[in-house]
């Protein structure tokens, strides 16, 4: 049975979710510019959780997407590349992502409350675990250095 409007709405409002532990980017499986991390969400509610992120210094892309195991992606923020939504309205660089039962997680809006820039991805992550109801107990480690070789 597909997630409902009121159930996504208890999912964001749940002020027990929460990220336990440090977080560290990593390259990507296929070892492009592409850095990527994945951590657990645990709540008192028992929702089965997780966020994965993306972050492409080169192109000036960054992604945080929280995703609900049966459903799949149910709220993301994209930072670097435009979307095109279901009914045919353009959104800019800056976009989130809410689950609808129309849309699912099709449909876009231009957020306010997220100011910082895709280049700062550990401000842009605070801001989003605080909008997003979600105690993150630990530290989130900088993107590492990129490798010289890339611009040889």
């Amino acid at each position: 049975m597909p997630l409902t409007n009121a159930e996504f709405g208890s999912i964001m409002e749940d002020g027990s979710k929460r990220i336990d532990g440090d977080i560290a980017w990593c390259e990507d499986e296929d070892h492009s510019p592409v850095l990527e991390f994945r951590a657990e969400v645990l709540s008192g509610t028992g929702w089965p959780l997780f966020v994965r992120s993306s972050y492409n210094r080169l192109a000036g892309t960054l992604t945080y997407a929280l995703i609900l195991k049966t459903e799949g992606r149910i709220y993301a923020l994209d930072l670097g590349k435009d979307h095109h939504n279901p009914e045919c309205t353009q959104v800019g660089e800056r976009h989130k992502h809410r689950w609808t039962e129309q849309f699912r997680d099709k449909d876009a809006h231009v957020p306010d409350d997220i100011t910082a820039p895709a280049s700062d991805p550990l401000a842009v992550w605070e801001q989003l675990c605080s909008q997003a109801r979600i105690e993150h107990r630990g530290r989130l480690a900088p993107p590492p250095g990129m490798q010289q070789e890339l611009f040889s």
